[in-house]
């Protein structure tokens, strides 16, 4: 693993080779920079040290020099001695400095863990067979690697509590607990919502929550994420599925403009969970509860699966060119949608301009946490901002669209997953005008409309969103959409290319960024393989730092801060 040239480096010895580490990290991390694993439970490079778990045990050695003098002791080789402390110590704790020596696989180092490993599984349960950490349990896998294979443990194990409910998306077999205390830490570090803690001594130690409370916060299923063994579980992912069976896919959480990156593990067409995937930039390695359970919208009721012309399924060709001849008569108002990627929303400008319609986008806010969940609550209404296809913050009123449609200034809507009777305008409105409604999920508005649209969800498509910090992430499909329907994209293509009679060329994810990087200054040079190759890039916010979002400081966003820097680097 590469050091950028900006960080401070310090040479160090490993297992007998020089080399180079950042100045200041641990010796778990030097090690792992170097493709040397030391294995750990309670260590986590997000959280505070604990060393509770001392698998990470380690020889520590450092240059001799005499005492008197301060002069290097050298051994008969010419070269420095190097005095090694007589027991191992923990690497989590161990922080490197300049020359120091450290064993990584030595025989000591190797029947210390296999000690640590046997006195884990002293009173671990033989669940591994119907445990839902069999196939990513840390304890199994360096039980295999550093125990014995066989126990010496002949009395009767510790009985402790099993399917306990710790809150209403967390379940705790304490039997399997090895007392790292990552759930501890978690809960009281990062989502500032202390719960947790052991109760009685030694080996009878137990998890458990606080008398009165539980651990119900938008962050409790990090807990199961963060927990090396089988003990904290999913209540809703419990029993359902083996992991390796499952299917990873990158996507990107759009349940707000923070853009928590995010894994999506699918089987054969359905989506059984979602858990963060590390990004220091956006969400460390956490996500909210409420953001992994949004994919249940694929499955649900109100989703859209036809092209319907008056309620009627037609074919998709036909669905099309009736939309685009509505959008050609003129007074045309356009509700976008925030939710929309980037290329899809470059799609909707070139219909607003061809058109000629206003265009509107209704803001969606709430109450930010200061963690990972902001006050906006769309994934990209910085793309909608970059692509012009709005000029200015929204705001959450239709009041404006509903007095133009009262006039007869407006006559056709184009409406992008919007309810707007949810936001005043009434179904007698609506009828006074002609409505294309293109979303994934049935409401009020769909109903009246004259076109209706089926798109698929995030899951299901592919494309890329621009987060607070104005960084341009991807997000791929991880299941496929309903029978028959196509992609977002490749529709409102299909609507330009009848509203103009140009035949577009095969619209594909790259064709569109080649097009986006020549017209938008700020995606300049980028492709779509290269935003798939980064963990995000960075976009030039410089055009829009003088407009008031809603975001207030969370855990990677703090607006004053990033106003002054981007402002600071304007100015050189």
């Amino acid at each position: 693993m590469s050091i950028p040239d900006t960080v401070e480096t310090i040479a160090i010895n490993i297992d007998g080779v020089d080399v180079q580490v950042p100045k200041g990290i641990n010796a778990i991390e030097a090690a792992k920079l170097h493709g040397k694993e030391v294995p750990h439970y309670c260590y986590h490079p997000k959280l505070s040290i604990a060393g509770n778990c001392r698998m990470c045990l380690i020889e520590m050695g450092m240059p001799m020099r005499d005492r008197a003098t301060g002069d290097p002791v050298m051994d008969t080789n010419g070269e420095q001695k190097i005095g090694w402390s007589p027991k191992p110590t923990i690497g989590c704790s161990t922080n490197v400095s300049p020359g120091m020596h450290l064993r990584t696989n030595s025989t000591m180092v190797k029947e210390a863990r296999n000690g640590v490993t046997e006195f884990l599984l002293i009173n671990h349960p033989l669940d591994c067979p119907i445990c839902d950490q069999a196939g990513e349990c840390r304890l199994q896998e360096f039980s295999a690697d550093h125990g014995r294979g066989v126990s010496r443990f002949i009395e009767d194990k510790n009985v402790k509590p099993k399917r306990t409910r710790l809150g209403p998306r967390v379940t705790l077999d304490d039997e399997r607990c090895i007392l790292c205390s990552r759930c501890i830490r978690f809960s009281q570090e990062v989502a500032k919502d202390d719960v947790l803690g052991f109760v009685d001594r030694g080996t009878y130690s137990t998890l458990t929550c606080y008398p009165g409370k539980e651990l119900a916060n938008n962050y409790s299923l990090n807990t199961v994420d963060i927990c090396p063994v089988g003990a904290l579980t999913s209540t809703d992912f419990r029993f359902k599925m083996r992991v390796w069976f499952l299917k990873r896919t990158n996507s990107i959480c759009t349940e707000s403009s923070v853009g928590s990156n995010t894994t999506v593990w699918s089987r054969e067409g359905k989506i059984y969970r979602i858990t963060p995937r590390q990004n220091d930039a956006t969400n460390d390695t956490w996500m909210t509860d409420s953001g992994r359970g949004l994919f249940k919208e694929t499955e649900s009721e109100n989703r859209i699966n036809d092209y319907t012309i008056d309620g009627v399924s037609e074919d998709m060709e036909i669905v099309a060119q009736t939309a685009a001849d509505l959008l050609q008569q003129g007074k045309v108002a356009l509700v976008g949608s925030a939710h929309n990627s980037v290329e899809e929303q470059f799609y909707l400008k070139k219909i607003s301009e061809y058109a000629s319609a206003s265009t509107n986008i209704i803001a969606k806010t709430g109450d930010g946490d200061g963690i990972l969940l902001s006050e906006d609550r769309t994934p990209n209404l910085r793309g909608a901002l970059l692509n012009r296809l709005i000029t200015e913050l929204p705001n959450a009123a239709a009041d404006s669209i509903d007095s133009q449609i009262q006039s007869g200034a407006i006559q056709t809507l184009f409406v992008v997953n919007e309810d707007l009777t949810s936001l005043g305008i009434s179904q007698e409105s609506l009828a006074k005008v002609s409505i294309i409604y293109f979303g994934s999920l049935a409401n009020q508005t769909s109903k009246v409309a004259t076109v209706v649209i089926p798109t698929l969800t995030v899951f299901e498509k592919s494309g890329s969103l621009v987060n607070q910090n104005f960084i341009l992430q991807q997000f791929l499909p991880a299941i496929p959409g309903p029978k028959g329907v196509i992609s977002d994209v490749l529709m409102l293509a299909k609507i330009v290319e009848k509203m103009t009679g140009d035949t577009i060329e095969p619209v594909t994810l790259t064709m569109i960024w080649q097009e986006l990087s020549n017209t938008i200054a700020e995606f300049k040079s980028i492709t779509w393989q290269k935003i798939g190759d980064e963990q995000g890039i960075q976009i030039n916010p410089r055009a829009f730092l003088d407009l008031p979002f809603v975001e207030s400081k969370n855990l990677k966003f703090d607006p004053t801060a990033f106003k002054e820097a981007n402002s600071t680097a304007l100015e050189s």
